[in-house]
């Protein structure tokens, strides 16, 4: 349920995001994703640790039957979250101001104002996520993401036609679209309010419960919420403050090298609007493949399986390769044609997205792997070592930027570049923290033969896609056609070269399902090979 919801949100995200532009331009786009990344940073504090750890408390009161203390646990953490909440959107109204000076971009202030109740709506849903997710019910946080990423939608697209019919100015239209994300964030929390209050009327009579526990204090329920989101709310706040860093970087270097505030958030807008909403794309939705794979690999480590344990940090450095170095290599050869196709209407837009997404193209697999390598590690109970990867990632990020970004003849091309030499920091520093856990995996038999493939296929089509332009010139059409035969050339590629197994398809969802055809397939391959050779 929560793959499909992660989906479609980002689906709806993107569909969000086209006619958004057409409403804000690049400018207003660069105040509204000025605001959101501020909005983001705090949200991140609240919701990346806190609510698995409530659940975790929940489920494990649960499983002794301790019906008591799992209303003690909910009500000591629903102060925490209101606390988060209320002193987020507080420092988010209070230095709105200072913000817009740090990022040199006065006019996002009205959008910071609007977005800033966001905060505290989130921080509240978060906590009955965490409720639901206690008792194993994933579907409320499933509907709520839907409603909020709807709700956005249509009252961010409907605020901002409005603002726009009274002649508003652009840093008011982007304000009226932050409203919109705030309203949709306070029908989430007000779906998760009602169903948590009917969930509370159908609940399991208390007489089912053997026993409970003696409710201990809110401090020592506090101490153990904080041992186990700390180390995962630190770890998801240094990927938003990277973005933080990142957006204040390239506003205050480019107005550095000569960008008036105008043209500085009109280069960000396209950035963030186009590039990186086509760049983040591949990581959520393998990040969703990847999720079974992880307590598979925990109940490996528990059992002391030590060939399993290789075997399944092996499946999933696969298959994250599988799926991520086409996916890069795809997504760089052929981001001027993906970004016309979803954003044709804005060829300004468009031209200064393009070769920023070439380059960002190339960090699509190692984003993926940061992910895969991250739950290797939290799977072996090392939660300490991906924030020294990230820690030191982001200070490369920071220097590579700056060096760049300054620089006349480079500019904005130095955020993707730095975007890469952050993600492979990471990545490299992941690698190597899993070597001492276990058994050596080899990097050479897990990439190879999906770099070579993903090279061959691309390559080919891309090649079609020159000769069918060259010929009968430029039609949407033919993306299409290219983009489904360089999908359909990399599967014959790596059934060819052995670039995935039967039991890497096994670890997929439906994963025996594309066994049994992968069988199918292999042993009719088998069979016609042995008539070959009989005749």
């Amino acid at each position: 349920m929560l793959s499909v919801s992660t989906v479609l949100v980002k689906v709806i995200g993107l569909l969000y995001k086209i006619p958004m532009l057409s409403y804000l331009g690049s400018e207003g786009m660069g105040y509204f994703h000025s605001a959101y990344e501020i909005y983001a940073l705090f949200c991140m504090i609240a919701t990346a640790g806190l609510p698995v750890a409530l659940s975790v408390l929940i489920s494990g009161a649960l499983a002794k039957q301790e019906k008591n203390r799992v209303g003690h646990i909910v009500r000591a953490a629903w102060w925490v979250f209101i606390l988060i909440g209320l002193i987020g959107t507080g420092l988010m109204c209070v230095f709105a101001r200072s913000f817009c000076t740090w990022i040199r971009s006065e006019n996002a202030y009205a959008c910071i104002l609007s977005i800033a109740p966001t905060v505290f709506f989130v921080c509240v849903s978060s906590a009955l996520r965490g409720y639901f997710q206690g008792y194993q019910k994933m579907l409320p946080t499933a509907v709520s993401q839907l409603l909020e990423a709807v709700g956005k939608l249509v009252f961010g697209l409907l605020f901002a036609h409005l603002a726009l019919e009274r002649g508003a100015s652009t840093p008011e239209i982007a304000a009226a679209a932050g409203w919109g994300l705030t309203l949709g964030t306070a029908i989430s929390m007000l779906y998760l309010i009602i169903e948590k209050a009917r969930f509370r009327l159908e609940k399991v009579a208390p007489d089912t419960y053997a026993h409970t526990r003696q409710s201990e204090g809110y401090r020592e329920i506090w101490k153990d919420l904080g041992r186990l989101a700390i180390p995962m709310t630190l770890g998801a706040s240094l990927v938003s403050l990277t973005k933080l860093i990142d957006m204040a970087m390239i506003l205050r270097r480019l107005q550095a090298i000569g960008y008036t505030e105008v043209m500085a958030n009109e280069a960000y807008g396209s950035y963030t609007t186009l590039a990186l909403s086509i760049f983040g794309l591949i990581p959520t939705l393998l990040n969703s493949v990847a999720l079974p794979l992880v307590p598979m690999l925990s109940a490996a480590i528990a059992s002391g399986d030590r060939e399993k344990q290789t075997q399944m940090i092996s499946t999933s450095y696969r298959l994250t390769a599988f799926f991520a170095i086409p996916a890069s290599f795809g997504i760089s050869a052929f981001s001027v044609q993906i970004l016309t196709l979803l954003f044709g209407k804005e060829p300004e837009a468009v031209a200064i997205a393009a070769p920023l997404l070439s380059i960002l193209g190339i960090s699509v697999f190692l984003s993926c792997m940061i992910t895969a390598t991250n739950s290797v590690l939290h799977a072996y109970r090392i939660v300490k070592r991906p924030i020294l990867s990230m820690l030191a990632g982001a200070a490369v990020k920071v220097l590579v930027a700056y060096a760049l970004i300054g620089n006349p003849a480079v500019g904005l091309m130095g955020a993707p570049i730095s975007t890469f030499f952050c993600n492979a920091t990471v990545v490299l520093l992941n690698l190597y923290f899993t070597e001492g856990v276990s058994e050596p995996i080899s990097v050479k038999e897990i990439f190879l033969r999906p770099t070579v493939s993903a090279c061959l296929s691309v390559g080919l089509s891309y090649g079609s896609y020159w000769l069918l332009t060259y010929y009968w010139g430029e039609k949407t059409v033919f993306t299409l056609i290219s983009v489904i035969l360089a999908v359909f050339l990399y599967l014959l590629a790596s059934f060819l070269l052995g670039g995935i197994s039967k039991e890497d398809l096994s670890a997929l969802p439906m994963g025996e399902k594309f066994s049994s055809v992968f069988d199918k397939i292999h042993s009719h391959s088998h069979r016609s090979v042995k008539q070959k050779s009989e005749k």
